[in-house]
Formats: C-alpha cells, structure tokens, sequence
C-alpha cells in the first residue's frame, strides 16, 4: 500500500516540478529592485513552510507515540524530523545567497535567521540522539520528548519578526507583505509542490523504517 501511494506521488512530482519551475521563473515578474536573485524567495520560503510543517508533524507523532506506544507512530516522527532538517538546511543556504546581494551580507545574527539556526540544531540533535541510544524503546521514548520540546521553536521563529526589530520582510500578512498578485500565486503554487516533494521523500523514508523493522525482527528470532 505504502509503495503504491508514493508511486502516485512520484507521478505528481513529475508533473509539479515543471510547473513550479516556470511559476517561479517565467510567470512571477522580476522584482525591479533586486532583479533576478529575487527569484530564490519562492524556493527559500517553500522550505522553511516544509520545514515548519515537517516539525508539526513530528510534534504531533511524538505526543501519538507516547499515548499508544505503537512504533508507526516513532517511524514517522522521524522520517519527519530528517525531512523537516532537510528543508531547513535549504532555508539556511538559500537565505545567504539571497541576503548578500540584498543586504551586503551572507549573515546576520537578525533574530529570524537565528532562532531559525537554533531550530536547525535541535533536529540535529534530535536525530544524533536516535543514532547513539541503542535501546528501541528508550530511542522511541526521549526520541519522542524531545521532539515536544523541540517544536516551541517553530512558533518562535515564525513570530521573531513581530517579537523583535528584524529587517526580514513579512510575507506572511494580508495583502502577502506588498508582493505582485503574480508573485504571491506563485508563491502559493511553489508551498503546494514543496508540500507533494515532502511527502513523496515521507513516504521513502517511511518504507526504509519499515525494512529496518523487519529486519530487526529477524535477527531478534536467530
């Protein structure tokens, strides 16, 4: 069943991909006063969407996990967590490279890029911490804790620009923070394919967890 979901997945990633790559560099017009470079913005806040979401989804397994102690629960928890840390490592290389041209600089410590740099390190720490305990239930157990406390990042990094002075623009508001009618469909198109790319990657993750399950049962039997 879990095959022939993400094969269905696949075959919409393959009609999405384009679609969002010419949304993004054909339709949206070039913004007039950093030109071209702009259009890294529809990539960049596709995955910090993916990354937040991807987080709420390991949030919301982790409290499952706790309740029932049924392991699909661990397993997607995880797979969310590395995707979630995948799109958010994008989000930290795609904001310097928009930033130096825009600001003069790769880096600085704004308070969004910062708390949003935290959150990359506590899912990094999320997934050391699975690597190095060796116990399955243990693993599941701190596993899952940490991915509760973890998640109060996300709304702190999504709220930082209205916590703090920051020169990171708003999008995120009515009127989509003064963007171009086309520039804000675009924006919406590139969130819906990064949200199919997150669960095609899911649901190969989730089939390698299932592997690792079945294999772990066969040597538990020898």
């Amino acid at each position: 069943m879990l095959s022939k979901v993400s094969r269905v997945f696949d075959i919409l990633l393959i009609i999405a991909v384009p679609i969002g790559l010419y949304f993004a560099f054909i339709y949206a017009p070039v913004e007039a006063k950093m030109g071209i470079v702009q259009k890294i913005f529809y990539f960049h806040v596709a995955s910090a969407w993916v990354g937040f979401f991807a987080f709420f989804i390991t949030f919301l397994m982790s409290i499952s996990f706790l309740i029932s102690r049924k392991f699909i629960f661990d397993d997607i928890a995880e797979a969310s967590a590395e995707v979630g840390l995948l799109f958010t490592t994008i989000v930290l290389v795609t904001g310097p490279i928009w930033a130096k041209p825009t600001w003069g600089a790769y880096w600085t410590w704004d308070p969004r890029l910062t708390t949003t740099l935290i959150l990359w390190f506590i899912y990094v720490g999320y997934i050391l911490l699975r690597q190095y305990i060796a116990d399955v239930n243990q693993r599941a157990k701190f596993s899952a804790a940490l991915g509760i406390i973890g998640f109060i990042d996300v709304p702190i990094v999504f709220l930082s620009i209205r916590l703090w002075r920051t020169i990171h623009p708003n999008v995120v508001q009515k009127g989509g923070g003064g963007l171009h009618p086309d520039m804000l469909t675009s924006m919406f198109v590139c969130l819906g394919i990064f949200s199919i790319i997150y669960v095609a990657i899911l649901l190969k993750r989730l089939s390698i967890s299932s592997l690792e399950r079945r294999i772990l049962i066969i040597e538990e039997k020898k």
